[in-house]
């Protein structure tokens, strides 16, 4: 096998790339929000937080949020192709539907 080069912030330039009017401290309003189980979600990540950052490639997917907190993160179902998968996802990386 050959060796993996990069982590999984690799060639995501474009995607973690924030605009100048969004660049600063996150609010607290998002970074703290609660979400209640079945309410539908956004994955949308927030560069400048790594602490319960998904992988890359479902950024922009919908899902919705399923249990209870784990910590400070939630447990999100997507669909990705035929498959559902279950993130962890910290709330600073959601947005409401």
């Amino acid at each position: 096998m050959s060796k993996r080069i990069g982590g999984f912030r690799r060639k995501t330039r474009s995607k973690l790339k924030k605009s100048p009017e969004t660049k600063g401290k996150v609010s607290m309003t998002t970074y703290f929000q609660q979400l209640k189980e079945g309410q539908k979600v956004v994955l949308k990540l927030e560069p400048s937080i790594h602490k319960g950052m998904f992988r890359p490639r479902f950024y922009g997917k919908t899902g919705t949020v399923t249990g209870e907190r784990q910590g400070s993160c939630y447990q999100v179902r997507i669909k990705d192709g035929n498959k559902e998968k279950m993130l962890l996802v910290h709330p600073v990386h959601l947005k409401r539907v």
